[in-house]
């Protein structure tokens, strides 16, 4: 059993030798302290009934607040009790500390807030509405860890089937989030593994297989002999497009994000915004042509492309990647019309261009240059991007498979 109560801490005075006041949690003969920002000096407070002395002039409230605080703490005591037995005096402390903590929607909420701090805009976006649904079918009443069970969530998968036309890998993308949720609570210590509601047994997560399109030969030279207004939408979009094939299925999200201080000397160098992994390749000439043309007018940002410039602070991540999303969005509807007009029946987005490289390439290139090319640091995952690139081989990788003969 823990022991929660409020002191005065001692050995940690201010400025002005006054002490602060905290909640103490003792459990396993280990503490930890909670600040509850408010001091006072030693003669005004009386450890023995845990209240401040009449002799403050604020006393009443103060002690209003602590009996409240205190409250507090020991409900979020028992909640985390319930979950986890052996919980330690510092999973105590974080419950207290955060509001709400060791229930879902607490949990949820940190979860939520931690993609948001880490500028990661698209998980965010994704991940709120999964989080709301969960919410909306639990009709807005929070739950603990180990009541979500697998009927639980076996009731979930079939109300969202009965309330939306979506795909068995929309319902999936809902657990992973609730999965996710619920691995961070164990990790923190605010629920046993034992309630853990998935794996072998359990709720497995298995992704269904999805259908790559790519573009064909022909197709992708109807997107290079297209003639179109060289300041039009339509031909920025192509031209994002064939530079993202050109250079082995770069991400748009890292296309955009291109300077002209990452080329130099005929080779770009670039480190991948997915995970952080750098290379340098030799810019096919096919690509310096579309350069080119942006760089006759460049950007006072330092971008090569200008989807960006109205960016207010480019050390904001999030902020960031909310600007590419936007980005991305008008560059694929650009595709689209241009696909129409050329006859293209496919649904041509800015991922295509990756699995078209992907997809002509098969043949043409070994299987371990492939990984060069990509920076993968798995063949069968196709995850990570490689570090760096043996530099001749993969230049002549590359041309093999975009300097294709008419």
């Amino acid at each position: 059993m823990a022991s929660i109560k409020i002191i005065l801490r001692v050995n940690k005075p201010n400025k002005e030798s006054k002490l602060p006041l905290c909640i103490q949690i003792i459990k396993d003969r280990k503490k930890s302290v909670i600040h509850l920002g408010h001091y006072l000096d030693p003669n005004e407070w009386d450890s023995v009934k845990q209240k401040v002395k009449k002799s403050h002039p604020n006393h009443h409230a103060l002690n209003i607040l602590l009996l409240k605080k205190l409250t507090e703490a020991n409900n979020k005591f028992l909640e985390i009790e319930t979950q986890k037995s052996s919980a330690t005096a510092k999973a105590i402390q974080r419950t207290i500390k955060t509001k709400g903590n060791s229930r879902f929607f607490g949990q949820a909420e940190t979860y939520l807030s931690g993609l948001k701090q880490s500028g990661k805009y698209n998980r965010y976006s994704a991940d709120k509405p999964r989080v709301n649904r969960f919410i909306e079918f639990l009709e807005g009443e929070d739950i603990s860890f180990q009541d979500i069970t697998v009927p639980l969530l076996n009731k979930f998968k079939a109300y969202l089937k009965g309330t939306r036309e979506i795909t068995d890998r929309t319902i999936i993308n809902h657990l992973v989030v609730i999965r996710t949720i619920f691995s961070q609570a164990i990790k923190d210590n605010l629920v046993e593994s034992k309630f853990y509601p998935f794996g072998k047994d359990k709720i497995r997560i298995k992704f269904p297989e999805s259908q790559k399109v790519s573009l064909t030969i022909e197709e992708v030279k109807k997107l290079e002999d297209a003639k179109l207004s060289p300041e039009s939408s339509l031909n920025h979009a192509r031209n994002l497009w064939l530079l993202s094939f050109y250079f082995a299925g770069m991400r748009i999200s890292d296309l955009l994000r291109l300077k002209w201080s990452d080329i130099d000397d005929g080779r770009l160098s670039y480190t991948m915004g997915k995970n952080a992994k750098s290379g340098s390749l030799k810019i096919p000439e096919k690509a310096s042509l579309i350069l080119s043309f942006y760089k006759s007018n460049p950007n006072k940002t330092g971008f090569v492309f200008s989807n960006l410039d109205n960016v207010h602070n480019y050390s904001d991540l999030f902020e960031v990647q909310r600007k590419i999303s936007y980005a991305t969005k008008t560059i694929d509807e650009s595709l689209q019309r241009l696909a129409l007009e050329q006859g293209i029946s496919k649904n041509l987005t800015m991922h295509i261009a990756r699995h078209t490289f992907g997809n002509l390439s098969g043949d043409k290139i070994p299987i371990q240059m492939l990984q060069k090319l990509y920076r993968h640091t798995s063949i069968l995952t196709t995850i990570g991007y490689q570090s760096n690139f043996i530099n001749q081989d993969t230049d002549e990788a590359l041309n093999s498979v975009i300097n294709f003969s008419d």
